[in-house]
């Protein structure tokens, strides 16, 4: 689904941040910049449960993201789609393991009674600047 031109953009390896926006209640947008993973053909995202996007995401769950090559700016993947299949699940070991990637050091410590939580990106528009 993702062009081969591009799927660099998606590999550990690249650590391209992306660029989440999602809908508030009023229906404005509200843009997140923010780690990601691509795992199983799948966009993996982390947050916080009672944060704004993951407010927006649980509410509305339709997205745009931008994932952009941090070695040329002019280079990029545009996504749109539906964050779906939240789990809490697993969410501390992923943002452990995004932590690493991005930062190449541990996830600072969970504050009281925070909760993670991972949503899946279901694309149904991907397309690049090329």
């Amino acid at each position: 689904m993702f062009p081969e031109s591009h799927r660099d953009l998606l590999s550990d390896e690249k650590r391209a941040a992306a660029y989440l926006a999602t809908l508030m209640p009023d229906g404005s947008p509200q843009v997140t910049p923010l780690w990601f993973s691509y795992e199983n053909n799948q966009l993996r995202i982390n947050t916080k449960r009672g944060r704004v996007k993951e407010k927006n995401l649980s509410a509305r769950p339709q997205v745009a993201l931008v994932i952009q090559d941090p070695a040329d700016t002019e280079r990029f993947i545009q996504v749109r789609g539906v964050a779906a299949n939240p789990i809490e699940e697993g969410a501390v070991d992923h943002i452990e393991r995004l932590s690493q990637k991005y930062d190449g050091k541990p996830f600072r410590p969970l504050g009281p009674g925070e909760v993670r939580v991972i949503f899946e990106i279901e694309p149904f528009s991907i397309s690049t600047n090329e």
